[in-house]
């Protein structure tokens, strides 16, 4: 259906314990046992993983030691791994399905082995914890550049995350091209169902694009009264429906400060778009506020979104001088309650009062019960993925008034009753000292997805954790890759990680054709 993706290699499958090279095939029968802990990448200590993610492939770093074993053990299988001075293990995917498949809900014992000139030596075992509950099987991707660039060589991927296939949905132009670069973003889908998909093509060729199925086409959201084109996408669970917003968006360049590249919006509204209709019309439109990062939640009855209000002396700033106050742009989260027989919207309650914190808030995201809302919270403006400051927060929304009543929790059949309203907290174990942004829930509510920058602060990469059945959440692993060092070598940033039940239907392509050859059809504006 797609097209292999230049960025990774396809698995090669071998037999576990036959010899390779030099590399080991058993574990050595004497050894000295060290009281150290092993130095891998990607680091695996404790960490809980579904038991349907790819093998963890890792590399054992330890410039004394010229060949590797390491021992993985569930209750009564043992699977063997060598590797040469390399320190990279491959695991067999066979054999790691068998493993997985016995250490469900229960954990993993870890020893590694290293050969030094002097012997055989054994450092300190960890554990790796298999959950219950598997993660979506698809995550979908934006690979781009970190810094600012032209808009060339950069796509929309899909990873499968029970191996290390990675797709292709769409590219775009590989060299450049004065009229024909384009920009592609903001891909969105329908309650973790590819069916219904969205991304914007902007530049050459601009208009979002829209699948159904194994159909697509591309829309202009335009009018003199909006802003732009729609942004920020989010689509209603069940409807048809879509929630962008509209962003005057521009870029600030530091020449002192040490992160250099701040975005921030100059305005933004939000849009209500009817997908059959092709329609569109304002939701919100204000002067004094600025409104992003739409999110529907579980059941359809009500948008979150965050928004700022501008200080009465930058009601009507041009860009330069909202530039030089980027510092003071605080956004709250608010959430509308949501009428599907008049498609009409409530008034605004504030829900987590970042600006009374003196911080952020950004990418509000509700767990598919409708019980946790998570978002990322940093020192200033809404574009975390470029501060150190942003973490991962929550806030359990059970135990939060709504529209002065009990919130009803997605799923069952009576409302979740509040006594105290709980303040949102971050998600210690899950964080890190870099930018941790742009997050997702999984389908079950198990399983969170993250671009963070912990590695380097440069790169963002896919970070995955465990949010466990008593609202925590556990240390976040590194996405598996084929090859241990992929990342190291990869000079692309992961943005927007997606998780879907299943792949994405409509071809690479029939994307191509499109958006290269097939014109924007305008959606009308209502009053």
């Amino acid at each position: 259906m797609f097209q292999k993706s230049p960025y990774i290699t396809v698995i090669v499958v071998g037999l576990l314990l036959v010899c390779c090279g030099s590399k080991p095939t058993s574990a050595p029968s004497t050894f000295t046992a060290l009281t150290d802990s092993v130095h891998i990448f990607p680091d695996y200590h404790g960490v809980t993983i579904p038991p349907n993610i790819a093998p963890l492939n890792f590399m054992v770093e330890d410039d004394d030691a010229d060949a590797f074993v390491v021992e993985m053990k569930a209750t009564s299988t043992t699977l063997v791994v060598g590797a040469t001075s390399d320190g990279k293990i491959d695991i067999d995917s066979v054999a790691w399905r068998q493993l997985l498949t016995e250490a469900k809900g229960k954990a993993l014992t870890v020893k590694v082995y290293a050969q030094r000139s002097t012997g055989w030596v054994c450092y300190q075992p960890f554990t790796i914890d298999v959950a219950e509950e598997p993660i979506d099987a698809f995550l979908s991707y934006r690979l781009i550049e970190p810094g600012y660039e032209l808009y060339r060589q950069l796509g929309l991927y899909q990873r499968n995350l029970t191996n290390f296939q990675e797709a292709v949905i769409y590219e775009n132009n590989r060299s450049f091209e004065n009229d024909n670069n384009h920009c592609v973003n903001c891909h969105n889908y329908q309650n973790y169902d590819t069916k219904r998909m969205l991304f914007h093509v902007r530049a050459a060729h601009g208009g979002t694009v829209m699948v159904n199925g194994t159909e697509a086409h591309k829309v202009a959201i335009r009018h003199d009264s909006i802003l732009t084109s729609g942004v920020y996408p989010s689509w209603h669970p069940t409807q048809p429906l879509v929630v962008f917003s509209t962003n005057k968006t521009g870029q600030v360049f530091h020449m002192y400060h040490p992160e250099k590249i701040e975005v921030l919006d100059e305005a933004s509204d939000l849009l209500f778009y009817d997908v059959e209709a092709n329609s569109v019309r304002h939701i919100l439109r204000t002067k004094e506020a600025m409104e992003t990062f739409p999110c529907w939640a579980p059941d359809g009855k009500t948008l979150y979104y965050c928004s700022a209000t501008l200080p009465p002396s930058l009601l009507n700033a041009e860009g330069s001088e909202l530039a030089v106050k980027y510092d003071s742009l605080l956004y709250n989260i608010y959430a509308m309650p949501y009428d599907s027989l008049t498609r009409t919207f409530g008034e605004p309650q504030l829900v987590v009062d970042a600006a009374g914190m003196g911080k952020s808030a950004s990418v509000p995201r509700v767990s598919p019960d409708g019980r946790y809302l998570l978002f990322t919270l940093g020192d200033y403006g809404q574009f975390h993925i470029w501060h150190k400051s942003a973490d991962l927060w929550l806030m359990d929304l059970s135990r939060v008034p709504y529209m002065g009543q009990p919130r009803p929790i997605h799923g069952t059949t009576e409302s979740h009753i509040w006594d105290t309203p709980t303040q949102p907290a971050p998600l210690t174990d899950a964080n890190s000292p870099a930018a941790d942004s742009y997050h997702g829930w999984s389908s079950n509510g198990r399983w969170i997805v993250m671009a963070s920058r912990r590695i380097d602060g440069n790169y963002s990469r896919v970070f995955i954790s465990y949010f466990d059945r008593n609202g925590h959440a556990h240390r976040a692993f590194l996405l598996p890759q084929r090859d241990p060092e992929h990342n190291t070598y990869l000079l692309k940033s992961y943005n927007v990680p997606e998780l879907t039940k299943s792949p994405v239907h409509v071809t690479t392509e029939q994307l191509k054709h499109v958006v290269l050859h097939t014109e924007s059809t305008p959606a009308a504006y209502e009053n």
